[in-house]
């Protein structure tokens, strides 16, 4: 079994929600064939909890105004450290990149295949990586001026 087309029409337009909102790390997985649940797994992350839940939202909204389609279910929401909005078809993960580190979704489904996404959203690969470099740096200037 394999993605169908509507799960690919919301993947794509979650995934360009989520890029247009600066997300980090957009990928998706078709995970049709280890799971009866749901067709595609999206996961993006952000830095911070507010910009979860604006990427959060800015994919609801989208896919409810464009497709017509709303979640099932939407958990994690008072925490925004880890959201999932349910739509049967795809299942969305936007994690704070601690979050995101620490379980390491991509492990877990790295045996299934990864579905194309718009250019936007693959731009976005290696951005929390690149966001952790810069504020580490900044972290350590902080810190030499303390020393003085």
């Amino acid at each position: 079994m394999t993605a169908t087309d509507r799960s690919i029409e919301l993947i794509n337009t979650a995934a360009q929600a989520a890029a247009d909102k600066l997300a980090h790390d957009i990928i998706a997985y078709d995970v049709s064939d280890v799971l009866s649940i749901t067709d595609v797994f999206l996961l993006a992350s952000a830095p911070n909890d507010r910009q979860v839940k604006s990427i959060v939202d800015e994919i609801e909204e989208r896919l409810s105004k464009e497709l017509g389609a709303k979640p099932v279910r939407r958990e994690g929401d008072r925490e925004a450290r880890w959201v999932l909005l349910d739509y049967v078809d795809i299942v969305v993960h936007v994690q704070h990149s601690e979050e995101r580190v620490f379980y390491a979704l991509e492990r877990l489904w790295k045996d299934c295949p990864e579905l194309e996404l718009p250019a936007d959203a693959k731009e976005t690969r290696g951005k929390a990586e690149e966001h952790a470099r810069l504020r580490a740096a900044e972290e350590a200037t902080e810190t030499d001026g303390d020393w003085r």
